[in-house]
C-alpha cells in the first residue's frame, strides 16, 4: 500500500498552501483520510480528516477556520488547503489512511505516509 504525500516547502507567512495525499495499492475500503501534524518534542496533532463517502470533516482547534480538507471524487485522494499560514504551523505533516472491510466487516488496517515539511518562515 501506497501513501504519497506532496506539496510540502517553505512558505511565508499569511500564505496559502495546498498539500495532497494520494494511496493506492489496498483492498480495503477506504472510509477516511486525514492529515495529522508533528513538530519534535510535541505530541501529534490532528489536522483535519474528511469521510470519503459523506464528506463528513473533522478539524483540529488549531486550524478551524484556516485550513479545509477536501476529497476527490471517485478517487482515493485529498487536498489539503491551508490559509493564513503561519510560524507555529510549521511541523511535518503525515497522512493517514482509515479503511474498512468492504461489506461492513469492521475496521481494517490505517495507513500513513512518511510524512512532508511544511515551513513557514515569518
Amino acid at each position: 500500500v501506497q501513501v504519497v504525500e506532496s506539496g510540502g516547502g517553505l512558505v511565508q507567512a499569511g500564505d496559502s498552501h495546498m498539500l495532497t495525499c494520494t494511496t493506492s495499492g489496498t483492498n480495503f475500503g477506504i472510509k477516511a483520510m486525514g492529515w495529522v501534524r508533528q513538530v519534535p518534542g510535541k505530541q501529534r496533532e490532528l489536522v483535519a480528516a474528511i469521510d470519503m463517502t459523506f464528506g463528513d470533516t473533522t478539524y483540529g482547534d488549531s486550524v478551524k477556520g484556516r485550513f479545509t480538507i477536501s476529497r476527490e471524487n471517485g478517487k482515493a485522494t485529498v487536498h489539503l488547503h491551508m490559509n493564513d499560514l503561519n510560524p507555529e504551523d510549521t511541523a511535518l505533516y503525515y497522512c493517514h489512511v482509515d479503511t474498512e472491510v468492504v461489506g461492513g466487516g469492521g475496521r481494517g488496517p490505517q495507513y500513513w505516509g512518511q510524512g512532508t515539511q511544511v515551513t513557514v518562515s515569518s
